[in-house]
């Protein structure tokens, strides 16, 4: 049995936004689709004041009118719905498991002055153990006229799991794969003001090129008939995947699934790029 693409949903703009996009990837993905919507009182009663059922009832409403308009715009894709009665993080995280991606609408207009994103988009994306993608509000990027899948490659600690789901996504949707790596000078070069000579910044900068192209050869010869565009930035990995998500239809990043002390987290790049990128990002756990 195929597992379903996971969409949540409440009334909001961005949550639509988000479910369109859900449906189309179950389309690409011959998968049905499941909208989820988490609140923790539902089936619970608060108080005499509060009629728990008509609440209830409401949700059910809203999660059928959505799915009703989504069947109609993708009539191949099944579309079921399910309540989840537990807090939005704890419940989403939990529900991720039973499905192939769970995207997560976000607000905000994108670029460096700022996409606001909530603490419950964060908050799944930095635990589940399923890929989250977040669609900003407003839909999904506009399709370029090259489709193109672009993730942030760490050349010194490459992701297999990374690397598949955005090849797999390109593959979906016959498009090219842009290998992101940014590169920065190391910070002794700067200790007591001491600048490199321009050989060697071109040195290094030859270095993170061959080092990428080393790890990416396997991911040619796996998907020949993928265009796989290896582009080297200096300046940091987040600064180069957000001006890079200006021509993406999808931004793949990696978040490693060791948890710390306060539980587990996104990471420096990750975390600017579900901030600021201007297409849709995919967070994908990793070893």
């Amino acid at each position: 049995m195929t597992r379903p693409v996971l969409a949540a949903v409440d009334a909001s703009v961005r949550s639509r936004a988000a479910a369109h996009w859900a449906a189309q990837e179950a389309a690409r993905r011959g998968a049905p689709l499941r909208l989820l919507h988490a609140w923790p009182y539902l089936g619970r009663k608060v108080n005499d004041l509060v009629k728990m059922d008509e609440l209830e009832t409401g949700a059910q409403t809203m999660m059928g009118d959505i799915a009703q308009e989504l069947a109609a715009a993708y009539p191949g894709v099944a579309v079921s719905s399910e309540l989840v009665p537990d807090s939005a993080i704890d419940g989403l995280t939990a529900a991720a498991e039973q499905g192939q991606l769970l995207v997560i609408g976000t607000r905000g207009l994108g670029g460096f002055r700022g996409l606001l994103v909530g603490s419950v988009s964060l908050g799944v994306a930095g635990r589940s153990k399923t890929p989250v993608v977040l669609v900003r509000e407003g839909g999904p990027a506009a399709v370029s006229a090259e489709p193109e899948v672009t993730v942030g490659f760490d050349a010194m600690e490459p992701s297999d799991a990374v690397m598949e789901f955005a090849f797999e996504e390109a593959q979906l949707r016959g498009a090219r794969v842009r290998v992101v790596h940014g590169w920065e000078l190391p910070p002794t070069y700067g200790y007591a003001g001491w600048i490199p000579v321009e050989s060697e910044r071109q040195e290094l900068g030859a270095l993170a090129v061959g080092m990428v192209a080393d790890a990416v050869a396997p991911w040619r010869e796996k998907y020949p008939r993928t265009l796989v565009l290896e582009d080297v930035r200096t300046g940091g990995g987040a600064a180069a995947l957000v001006e890079a998500s200006a021509q993406s239809d999808l931004v793949v990043v990696g978040r490693r699934t060791r948890t710390l002390n306060i539980g587990p987290k996104l990471g420096s790049v990750a975390h600017a790029v579900i901030h600021h990128a201007q297409a849709p990002v995919a967070v994908v756990p990793h070893d």
